[in-house]
């Protein structure tokens, strides 16, 4: 079963970032969806909601406490998930790294997506095992390892 992957445009500027946009972003996702769960896919409905710093914060401060923005947030549900990113931050964090900003968010969407299938890198193991699936998701989608 493919999945249905909406795309939100909450900042506009994500579509000179993104080009093409929402092929952009179905093709992280996707990409993720496909390598980490196969034939066995669980998710049948995703959101990807492209938002700026103040959008995210609201979210992080009511969800998680922390009343500052993140790159990404994922949040599950039965039949998918939702992942949001800021564009002010990815960009920021893309600048200090030395990246594109097309291909931190394509890793941030690849990372979002894996927490959606239950990844989780709280402990150092189960860390190891979800950077690595990134890099090689991400390397079939032709964006270096972001972990070197």
């Amino acid at each position: 079963m493919t999945p249905d992957i909406a795309v939100q445009l909450k900042s506009p500027r994500w579509k000179a970032l993104l080009k093409p946009c929402c092929k952009t972003v179905r093709a992280a996702v996707g990409a993720a969806l496909r390598e980490a769960s196969g034939d066995r896919c669980r998710v049948s409905e995703m959101t990807v909601v492209l938002a700026g710093d103040d959008f995210i914060r609201d979210l992080n401060r009511t969800y998680r406490g922390k009343n500052k923005p993140t790159n990404v947030l994922a949040f599950p549900h039965e039949t998918g998930g939702d992942i949001i990113l800021a564009l002010e931050t990815i960009s920021r964090e893309a600048k200090e790294q030395g990246k594109s900003c097309k291909d931190h968010a394509a890793h941030l969407m690849v990372h979002g997506t894996l927490h959606l299938l239950g990844y989780d890198h709280k402990r150092k193991k189960d860390a190891g095992r979800m950077e690595a699936l990134e890099a090689k998701i991400l390397r079939k989608l032709g964006v270096e390892n972001p972990y070197l």
